[in-house]
């Protein structure tokens, strides 16, 4: 092959990586990820979590059961229930591996579950007179705002890097 046929290939070769794209480089390896380790209070948070996950997919259970041998006022009002506790419960789950892992995303949902679990309990405990349910709903959910406020948890997702 001539010089001149060579340059032309190059140039055929250069104007098709200008259109189509050039050949992808090999890929490389990403760097290990490093997780700073959870202190103790966000540890017992994510398992405090876990136990309301678990206590609402028992729940969950019991009002499908409920439902299927029942006879509720609207099944697809029964069905929902137990679709939304599901789901909450999928939640804490997953935001207890999120807190476990100190992933900063984790805080936010777990907090605003537990607003919702001390209305909950709230509203077992003394509007349906329910103490023997609502107070056990109203401790879990005091324990965990005790310990996602304690100095350590706070400066353990405040150190962190940010998620890429």
């Amino acid at each position: 092959m001539s010089s001149n046929e060579g340059d032309a290939a190059e140039r055929r070769r250069l104007r098709a990586e200008g259109l189509l794209g050039g050949a992808a480089e090999p890929v490389r390896s990403r760097p290990g990820r490093v997780r700073p380790q959870a202190p103790g209070a966000v540890r017992r948070a994510a398992l405090v979590v876990a136990v309301e996950a678990a206590a609402l997919g028992a729940v969950g259970l019991w009002l499908l059961v409920l439902t299927v041998t029942g006879n509720p006022d609207s099944v697809g009002r029964a069905l929902a229930t137990v679709v939304y506790v599901g789901l909450a419960a999928a939640l804490l789950g997953g935001a207890s591996v999120g807190l476990w892992r100190v992933s900063g995303w984790a805080r936010g949902p777990v907090v605003v579950l537990q607003l919702l679990l001390a209305v909950i309990g709230y509203s077992l405990a003394f509007q349906a007179e329910r103490p023997l349910l609502g107070v056990p709903v109203l401790a879990l959910v005091a324990l965990e705002f005790y310990l996602l406020a304690t100095p350590e948890a706070r400066l353990a997702f405040m150190e962190r890097e940010p998620d890429r």
